[in-house]
């Protein structure tokens, strides 16, 4: 299954960073006429075996915000830039994300990656074999109610996927993501 999905993951999100070019470029040139500072905002993640990465993202908030999960922030509306909140809510942020799938950081199906100081949420994935698996941008936690779930809920249906995981299971996933996605279903922003 491993050079099933690598293959799948690589071809398909380098197709589709040839095709979204001119929409990233689009964002990335809007941010910046937007907002002080980068286009992008490289976030230290938890990857397989709990190894640290680089993930980039489209920059939604200001440069001075904190380095937490975002639920966590106060007054976190206060932080975004002025079409941070539209990346957030239509997941536009996530787009750069396309390259750490080609890289091999991210697959397109897997548990969200963990901010580098989500210590409860690494130590609940490690303790069920989840820190094995490569993060993806999408999972089955994320159909399920993505930001709206508490860290445990995300582990129980880490665990599962982790259990049930199959090239058709990752397209039934990835399927769910592209019917929640433009709802906005489970985000906040």
């Amino acid at each position: 299954m491993f050079w099933t999905k690598r293959v799948f993951d690589v071809v398909v999100a380098f197709l589709l960073l040839l095709i979204l070019l001119p929409l990233l470029v689009a964002l990335a040139l809007i941010i910046k006429a937007t907002s002080k500072g980068p286009a992008l905002y490289w976030s230290d993640r938890i990857g397989r075996n709990n190894q640290i990465f680089r993930m980039p993202k489209f920059r939604s908030m200001r440069v001075d915000t904190p380095q937490l999960a975002t639920h966590l922030l106060v007054n976190r509306k206060d932080y975004l830039i002025p079409i941070g909140n539209f990346l957030r809510r239509s997941s536009l942020d996530e787009l750069p994300q396309l390259w750490s799938i080609v890289v091999g950081d991210l697959s397109f199906v897997g548990p969200r990656p963990a901010l580098f100081n989500q210590d409860d949420l690494i130590a609940l994935r490690t303790e069920l074999g989840i820190h094995k698996l490569v993060p993806g941008l999408t999972g089955w936690a994320q159909v399920n109610g993505r930001d709206e779930l508490p860290n445990e809920a995300k582990v129980r249906y880490d665990y599962e996927y982790l259990q049930r995981r199959s090239f058709m299971f990752d397209l039934r996933i990835i399927a769910m993501t592209s019917l929640k996605v433009p709802r906005c279903v489970g985000v906040k922003p």
